[in-house]
């Protein structure tokens, strides 16, 4: 196999750097709960981190790169290296028809989605919604509290773990490490998820990504439940 990349495991606290350091994501449910962000839909555990996945900030992934395995570290990134500065372009006035259109009775604080963009709602007033665009994170320093828990090494492990970064759970899924391909044998639920059609191209690029291989096989079974008469 060509060069792989490392992939971990960490638990981390995300905060936003101003005075009150507001927390905004983490992998701890308690912490979650205490700062009312807490969303049961979502698994609080250590989450599975590919290196050159680039989907972290490039000087938190560094960080990451120089922790030591089971020590807490803590790193501040500015603005300007983050989210980048808030754009006053993106903040707009919308006639309020559009969201009784969607039957969405607007309100401060509410998350929208508008022409397949996302933005949050700063006020309602004279029949006119104010929507701010901007990534929520534009504007703030940021600062992350992690601890990277294990460097997988494990190959199938570590396949599984890069399938669950984006279907959300490897559960029901198999997979076989060969030496210029990855077979992966597909869930049952994979016949009935719109979206993992979609899924599968960023599987594909985080497994080469991964094992430097280029060939990926995913397997589909369809078993007809019928179970074989034992013999006497």
């Amino acid at each position: 196999m060509a060069d792989a990349k490392k992939l971990v495991r960490l638990t981390y606290k995300a905060y936003l750097a101003d005075a009150d350091e507001r927390l905004y994501d983490t992998t701890d449910a308690d912490a979650a709960k205490e700062a009312g962000i807490f969303n049961e839909k979502i698994t609080y555990a250590p989450m599975a981190y590919l290196f050159g996945s680039k989907t972290l900030f490039p000087d938190l992934e560094a960080a990451i790169e120089a922790a030591e395995i089971g020590k807490e570290t803590t790193v501040t990134i500015p603005c300007e290296k983050a989210a980048g500065a808030r754009n006053p372009k993106l903040i707009e006035l919308h006639p309020i028809k559009e969201f009784y259109k969607q039957e969405i009775n607007p309100y401060p604080g509410m998350s929208v989605s508008l022409g397949n963009r996302n933005g949050v709602i700063m006020s309602v007033a004279a029949g006119r919604v104010k929507v701010d665009f901007n990534n929520q994170l534009a504007g703030h320093d940021l600062k992350y509290v992690f601890t990277v828990t294990e460097e997988i090494t494990d190959d199938k492990a570590k396949a599984l773990a890069i399938i669950e970064l984006t279907s959300g759970t490897s559960e029901g899924f198999d997979v076989a490490i060969e030496d210029k391909k990855v077979v992966v044998t597909e869930a049952e639920t994979c016949k009935f998820d719109q979206n993992w059609a979609i899924a599968k191209y960023k599987i594909v690029a985080d497994l080469r990504a991964a094992f430097g291989v280029e060939r990926i096989d995913f397997v589909q079974v369809w078993d007809s439940g019928k179970k074989e008469d034992k013999k006497e």
